[in-house]
């Protein structure tokens, strides 16, 4: 009976205490809602992008070839005697290489030189006997058909002793030809004969082959795009060829080390390979220690010009869109990131060479493009990425 009393003073008490308790949690809960930090501004790092001189290479692939080659060949027919050079070893201009049996041609030289001064021991006589046939022509002592007969022979004899002379000449000429020379310094291959063969004159078949090593040829192919590319880039000022030794290259090797002499860019060729559609560039290169030999595959750097106004970014700070064109994320002046879309020429080291999209003063994120978003208010510090030590594209 008491409880039933007490019952009704209990659900007061609950309905005065329960909106004080309810309200007191709003409360605290507002105050920790207006209490809360913000959240911390995004860090980025950042390169000011600012204009240098970069010299323009273009790395192409090509092949060395000899600077000259002679592929030795008989001049007459006969045996050779004896290989008078060691394969392989370098030779030298005028230098013995095969003798040919001399004694055939040593023949038909004495010959010739027997036939020769028979002709000239009746020289005298013809002349002596012409003049004395002139005289006697006044005089009426002789008819003109006998001055006419003696100054046939004379006209004979005279055309003998040419013919001879000639034919003199030309057997001393095939027995110098028995001596086979090098017309060329280089260094000479494997021989095709060996001693006691028999080779006839200007056969299909070399006897060796000479090349000179030093200097070398190296021929690489640049496409028409490139060259028309590098025209267009000429004529509209963006690039420019003086004082960059234009002219001087860089040879890269099959294993990719630096050959150490730099060459000459000699010509490129006037005529387009329609297979290709490339033209050929010929470079010259000392090879003093015949490091470079005919045939190898190389890498030859090619200095296009240099680019007075060239704006560098890292690598990094390039990203692609979801159509793949390059874009990187700037901070503007109120500090907050902006999308810039780029266009690039090529890499450089690790760096790209933008062609459009940047301009001086502008700051490029480097680092902390995942933190952020275009709208995005950020913190910047400097880029302390690795600088690039060397300007050269390739």
């Amino acid at each position: 009976m008491r409880i039933k009393h007490q019952t009704p003073d209990v659900f007061v008490t609950w309905r005065t205490i329960l909106p004080a308790i309810v309200c007191g949690l709003s409360m605290t809960a507002c105050n920790r809602q207006v209490q809360a930090p913000p959240p911390p501004v995004p860090e980025v790092a950042t390169v000011t992008v600012t204009q240098q001189s970069v010299v323009l290479t273009t790395e192409l692939p090509g092949r060395t070839s000899p600077y000259l080659i002679a592929e030795i060949r008989p001049q007459v027919n006969g045996l050779i005697q004896k290989r008078l050079f060691k394969e392989g070893s370098d030779v030298k201009v005028g230098q013995e290489l095969y003798q040919i049996d001399p004694a055939p041609f040593q023949a038909a030289l004495d010959n010739a030189q027997a036939a020769l001064g028979r002709a000239e021991a009746n020289l005298p006589a013809l002349q002596l006997r012409a003049n004395r046939y002139k005289e006697a022509l006044a005089d009426k002592a002789v008819s003109q058909q006998d001055l006419d007969d003696a100054a046939a022979a004379l006209n004979q004899v005279q055309a003998d002793i040419r013919y001879y002379r000639a034919m003199v000449e030309t057997a001393r000429i095939n027995l110098n030809y028995a001596h086979v020379v090098s017309p060329i310094t280089g260094r000479i291959g494997t021989s095709t004969v060996t001693d006691g063969a028999i080779v006839t004159a200007y056969q299909p078949v070399a006897l060796a082959t000479i090349q000179q090593l030093d200097p070398i040829y190296v021929d690489v192919p640049q496409s028409t795009t490139e060259l028309l590319r590098l025209q267009r880039r000429l004529e509209e000022g963006r690039i420019n060829q003086d004082g960059t030794n234009a002219n001087q290259v860089q040879l890269i090797l099959g294993d990719r080390t630096k050959y150490p002499l730099e060459g000459t860019l000699q010509f490129r060729d006037v005529s387009v390979d329609p297979t290709t559609a490339s033209v050929i560039l010929r470079m010259v290169f000392p090879n003093p220690n015949g490091v470079l030999l005919p045939g190898m595959f190389v890498r030859a750097v090619v200095k296009e010009g240099v680019n007075a106004q060239a704006i560098l970014i890292p690598q990094q700070a390039v990203s692609r869109d979801p159509k793949g064109n390059p874009v990187a994320l700037i901070v503007n002046a109120s500090g907050k990131v902006e999308q810039r879309m780029l266009s690039l020429d090529r890499a450089i080291g690790d760096q790209w060479l933008v062609s459009t999209g940047l301009e001086p003063g502008d700051r490029v994120i480097a680092e902390g493009m995942q933190k952020v978003r275009p709208g995005a208010e950020v913190k910047t510090v400097p880029f302390a990425g690795k600088p690039v030590a060397n300007l050269k594209s390739h």
